[in-house]
């Protein structure tokens, strides 16, 4: 009966440690070009916190990596995933993020793939809604986080030693981090320079890198591409004025049903708040938030990495937040802030917060839509072809 109970037990063991053990660089070959594909336009969060398809994305040229928030998910036929589908400029968008996707899970990301950046075009859509007073929270930040980007960042040679630190310690702040023991043992032995402890603790912190970069390669190899998108080709073979004209009427067409132009399926949802919101937000700003912190953190990472990024900083719904009473300085000074810090840097951007008034430029409050995309559209064809950028 003993060898019975034990025999499974001690197979198990040996099958889980020889597993741990086979080097990742032999089962890369399992995550084919098209699962690549398949997951450019997925929006599947086991690629976000993972390393292996957006480490095989980066090595391919073809691939111009999209990074963002909620706003990826907005899909309509000016969409860069369908815009350039059906216009074949030389590349095929990546979208990379999802809402609560803020500075610092980028910065997370970015700092494991910072061998893969170095004169690789990206682009990077900022939303102002990140820069609220209290900066991310819980909420956002949990589903989000990678444990295995967290401890690819403490085994992290590359990064700048001060930018690690400033990272653990902030990550350190989040239950997500503080409630896994490994890790954030690990974070506080490296920012207190205990050497000492970090060295007791890594074998097991790799031993708990390498289970979960194995399930990393498993999802991506197995996992599925997500729902079958429709493709659009009423945008094919269009000026940039046609495109324009195409959008006011979709635009119109889809939100006729109030004066803020807000997408009618999220306004029918809204309408019941709407004399409550009235003034709500008196008083409120966006020029002031730890997210800056954090923002800073991603840049230095990628100027370290020598990216060469494209930022997008998209406006708000100006009809909307003035009706809620949102401060025009706080959001103008946001603007400003935020584009400085990015030219600091010595980096592309393509401003569009002079457009918040502009009909159809956003789908419903914060939301980048229809004519937004076309501008967006047209700013990224201009960054892919000459590395810069004039559209605004």
């Amino acid at each position: 009966m003993k060898k019975r109970f034990f025999g499974p037990i001690i197979l198990a063991f040996i099958l889980f440690a020889g597993a741990i053990a086979i080097p990742s660089s032999w089962l890369t070959g399992f995550i084919t070009d098209k699962r690549v594909k398949e997951s450019a336009t997925a929006l599947n969060p086991s690629m976000f916190q993972g390393l292996y398809l957006q480490d095989q994305m980066l090595k391919d040229p073809t691939y111009l990596p999209i990074y963002g928030s909620s706003e990826l998910s907005r899909l309509d036929e000016f969409h860069p995933s369908n815009y350039f589908q059906v216009n074949n400029e030389g590349f095929t968008p990546y979208l990379v993020g999802k809402g609560g996707s803020q500075s610092l899970i980028h910065s997370l990301n970015f700092a494991a793939h910072m061998d893969q950046l170095k004169g690789k075009k990206i682009v990077f859509i900022v939303s102002p809604q990140w820069f609220i007073k209290r900066g991310s929270d819980e909420q956002h930040f949990a589903p989000n986080y990678s444990a295995l980007q967290g401890l690819d960042l403490a085994f992290n040679e590359q990064i700048d030693p001060d930018v690690k630190k400033k990272m653990m310690k902030r990550m350190l702040r989040f239950k997500a981090v503080q409630n896994d023991a490994i890790l954030s043992e690990l974070y506080k032995a490296m920012i207190n320079g205990q050497t000492w402890k970090a060295n007791a603790l890594k074998p097991a912190a790799k031993v708990y890198y390498s289970m979960l970069e194995k399930k990393d390669m498993y999802y991506s190899a197995t996992e599925s591409s997500g729902p079958k998108r429709y493709i659009s080709q009423s945008v094919k073979d269009k000026s940039w004025s046609e495109l324009n004209k195409l959008a006011d009427q979709s635009g119109k067409r889809h939100s006729g049903s109030n004066d803020f132009h807000i997408d009618n399926p999220v306004y029918k949802k809204l309408k019941p708040k709407v004399p409550k919101l009235k003034g709500k937000n008196k008083g409120r700003s966006y020029a002031v938030s730890p997210e800056y912190g954090d923002f800073e953190m991603m840049l230095d990472i990628l100027k370290d990495a020598g990216a060469e990024p494209m930022f997008v900083t998209i406006p708000v719904n100006g009809k909307w937040y003035d009706y809620t009473g949102f401060p025009k300085k706080g959001r103008t000074d946001y603007y400003k802030k935020v584009n400085m810090q990015i030219r600091a840097k010595g980096f592309q951007v393509a401003d569009f917060s002079g457009h918040e008034y502009d009909p159809y430029f956003m789908k419903d409050t914060i939301h980048i839509g229809w004519k937004g995309w076309v501008y967006v559209d047209k700013a990224i064809d201009e960054f892919y072809k000459t590395g810069k950028v004039t559209s605004s």
